[in-house]
This record gives structure tokens, sequence and C-alpha cells, in this order.
């Protein structure tokens, strides 16, 4: 099976599937510079603390910043919730911008791999380190890729219910004229 792997946003063109990537999305009503903003203005538990996070000058800055909060920091739900709002935060990306969209599908069933370099948790469940990690973002990626894809044949791969006088009419048609064909007519 043919991977893509991604890691820094700067990569071309796959660094367009890293969450640093920087592309306002809007989400839950509010616009965000990129998709990890997006993801971390879940995590805070203080509106003043998701105010400072947001105010970081990077979104590599935010990422480790947002790694670092103190326990008492981090909403109470938060495992519970982060996977979900990833998921969320993805699925608005990818529909909100076309040409990302068509850049996710163009990857067609390649396994996506976020491909860190340093060894941590973080990057462990998020990605690969030296092919070791739960990958999740690369999992999630695919699974909206899948919708996306599922979207598209829906919308373009249509049946039109045929009109049962309509079809008969058209199938006389044709009839009369093989029939015409056959007999020199």
């Amino acid at each position: 099976m043919k991977e893509v792997r991604f890691y820094r946003a700067n990569e071309k063109p796959y660094g367009a599937f890293s969450n640093l990537y920087k592309r306002e999305i809007i989400f839950e009503g509010e616009a965000f510079e990129t998709a990890e903003h997006a993801y971390q203005a879940g995590k805070p538990r203080k509106p003043e603390v998701r105010q400072w996070l947001m105010a970081a000058p990077s979104p590599s800055l935010l990422a480790m910043a947002a790694h670092g909060l103190y326990v008492w920091d981090v909403s109470p739900e938060w495992s519970k919730n982060k996977f979900d709002r990833m998921k969320r935060v993805l699925r608005a990306k990818y529909t909100q911008h076309d040409d990302l969209r068509e850049l996710l599908l163009s990857t067609r069933d390649a396994r996506l791999v976020e491909s860190a370099t340093v060894n941590n948790a973080v990057n462990r469940l998020w990605g690969e380190v030296n092919g070791v990690g739960q990958n999740k973002l690369g999992v999630f990626l695919m699974e909206i890729r899948e919708e996306l894809s599922a979207e598209q044949c829906k919308s373009r791969c249509r049946i039109r219910k045929a009109d049962p006088m309509e079809e008969a009419e058209t199938r006389g048609t044709l009839n009369g004229a093989i029939n015409g064909l056959i007999l020199g007519g």
C-alpha cells in the first residue's frame, strides 16, 4: 500500500495536512488561523488561558504551549472529547477549502502518516516516530477522505429514477430504430 508521509506545514504538497498549516477555518462559529488553533481552543478550562494560547506568535508555539498546560488549566472533559473535536476540526478544514479537499481526495487509498522526528508521547499519539505510533491524525484524515469521497460520489453518481412512460417510449423508439435497420427501412 502506498503511503503519504507529512509533518512540516511548509512541505509541498502534503504539508497542508499538518494542523499547523496556515489556512483559516470557521469552527463552532469562530474564525481560527489554523486547525491547530481550532483544536487547542477547546482544551483550556479558563477563558484567560484560552486567550493566551490563541495569542501565541505561531501555530507551533501554540501547540507547544497547549501541550505544556498544567492539569488544572485543562478542561475536565478534554481527554474524553479531544478526538471527536479533532475530527470535527478536520472536517471543517477539508469542507471549507476546495483545494485542500481535492488534495486529500487525490491521495486515493494511500495510508496517510504524520511522520514526526522527535520521539515523544504526543508525536506517537498523533503520528508515528520511526514507524511507531497510533497515527491518530493520519487515521482521522483517511476517515474524512472516505466520507468526502462518498459524498462526492453520491452527488455525482445519482441514479435518476426513470419515468416508466418515458422508459417505454425510449424503448419503443430504440426497438423501432433497430427493426428499421434490420428490415432495411
